[in-house]
C-alpha cells in the first residue's frame, strides 16, 4: 500500500501520517508514505520529526496548483489523502486571493492528477465552517452551504468539485468535513496554542467580546481516526462530518485553558472582533453518518487539554521559533 498525503508536513496531516507510520491503523500497517507539501507559513518538516527516520517515509517539496509536480509525485499510489489548504480565517480576510488559489484551483487540480495517475481512493479533507452559522441543533452533511469567509466559500468550493469528480468522472473520492481541532503540533496563530503559549510565557490572551462564539472541539488523532475509516470505507461523492461532541464557548475555553496554565482572568484582554462580529456564532456536527462507519471520539475534551497543554510545555523548540518569525513578520508588514 502507497498513500500520498498532501499538505502532509501541517497539522492535522502530520498527525495523519505519524499515525500511518507507527501502525496506528491496522488496515494499513505496513504502508508507505509520501508528504507533498509546499513548506508555505503553517507547513513544517519538524512536524515529521518523529518519523522521518523511516524507511516507509518519502517527502516531495510541492506545489498542488502545479500539474508538474502532482505528475512527479502521484505515480504509482493507491491513496491519495488531500490535506493540503490554506486553512486560517482571518487571513482570507486580509487576503482571499491565495485562499481561492489553492483551495478551489489547488483542490481540482489534485483531483485532475488523480483521474490522470489512476489513483484507487481519494478523501478530501474539509471543514465545518462551509456551513456556516447555526443557532440550534448540529448540521448534517445535506445542509445547505452557507459559508461566511473567503475561506471557508474556498473550501465549499472545493467541496462541490471534489462531488462534481465522483459524478462526472467517477473518481473514487469522499469528503470530511470535521469541527475545531487542537492538539500538538498546532501552528500558534491558532486560539489554544496561542492562547497556551502566550500564558505559558505570562503574557495576556486575545478574547474577541464576551466570548459568546461556540465551538465544538475534536482532538486531532481521533479526528485522523474518522479520516482513516472514511478511506476505508466510504462511499464515493459523500461527505462524512467528523466532530468531537464537546462543544465551548470562547469564555468557556478561555477559563479552562487559564485553569491549565495556571492564570487567572487578569491574562485576558478583551478586544473588539476585527470583522464587527462577523465571526460566525456557533457551530455543531452532526456525525452520525461517520459512526455508522464505526467513528467515536475516544479522547475527551480534559485529557486531549492536559495532553497538549503539556506538549507545548515540553516543547518550547518547536513553537518558539515559530512566534518569533511570525512577531518578525508583523512588524515588517506594518
Amino acid at each position: 500500500m502507497r498513500v500520498l498525503v498532501t499538505g502532509g508536513a501541517g497539522f492535522i496531516g502530520s498527525q495523519y501520517v505519524r499515525d500511518l507510520l507507527t501502525d496506528q491503523f491496522p488496515a494499513f500497517a505496513g504502508a508507505e508514505v509520501t508528504v507533498f507539501d509546499k513548506l508555505t507559513y503553517a507547513g513544517n518538516l519538524a512536524n515529521l520529526a518523529p518519523v522521518a527516520d523511516s524507511p516507509r517515509y518519502r517527502f516531495f517539496q510541492g506545489d498542488i496548483c502545479s500539474a508538474a509536480d502532482l505528475d512527479q509525485a502521484l505515480p504509482g499510489h493507491d491513496v491519495l489523502v488531500n490535506f493540503a489548504a490554506e486553512s486560517h480565517v482571518d487571513r482570507s480576510i486580509t487576503g482571499a486571493a491565495d485562499f481561492v488559489q489553492t483551495n478551489v484551483f489547488g483542490a481540482q487540480q489534485v483531483f485532475e492528477a488523480a483521474l490522470r495517475h489512476d489513483i484507487g481512493r481519494v478523501v478530501h479533507i474539509s471543514t465545518d465552517e462551509v456551513y456556516g452559522s447555526i443557532d440550534d441543533g448540529s448540521w448534517t452533511e445535506d445542509q445547505i452551504l452557507e459559508p461566511n469567509s473567503p475561506y471557508s466559500a474556498a473550501k465549499a468550493g472545493s467541496d462541490l468539485i471534489a462531488r462534481a469528480y465522483a459524478k462526472s468522472y467517477g473518481l473514487n473520492i469522499s469528503i470530511t468535513r470535521c469541527s475545531n481541532n487542537y492538539g500538538p503540533y498546532h501552528f500558534p496563530e491558532k486560539v489554544i496554542p496561542l492562547f497556551v503559549t502566550n500564558l505559558l510565557d505570562g503574557r495576556k490572551v486575545p478574547l474577541y467580546g464576551e466570548g459568546a462564539n461556540v465551538r465544538d472541539w475534536l482532538f486531532v488523532a481521533d479526528h485522523c481516526r474518522g479520516i482513516q475509516l472514511v478511506v476505508e470505507k466510504g462511499a464515493p461523492g459523500e461527505f462524512y462530518n467528523i466532530g468531537g461532541g464537546r462543544e465551548l464557548s470562547n469564555r468557556e475555553l478561555t477559563e479552562k485553558l487559564l485553569a491549565a496554565t495556571g492564570r487567572d482572568w487578569s491574562y485576558v484582554q478583551p478586544i473588539v472582533d476585527p470583522r464587527g462580529g462577523g465571526h460566525d456564532l456557533r457551530y455543531s456536527v452532526d456525525y452520525s453518518k461517520t459512526a455508522e462507519l464505526g467513528y467515536a471520539p475516544q479522547v475527551s475534551f480534559e485529557h486531549g487539554l492536559d495532553l497538549t497543554v503539556q506538549w507545548y510545555r515540553d516543547n518550547r523548540d518547536w513553537w518558539e521559533p515559530l512566534k518569533e518569525r511570525a512577531a518578525v513578520a508583523h512588524i515588517e508588514k506594518v
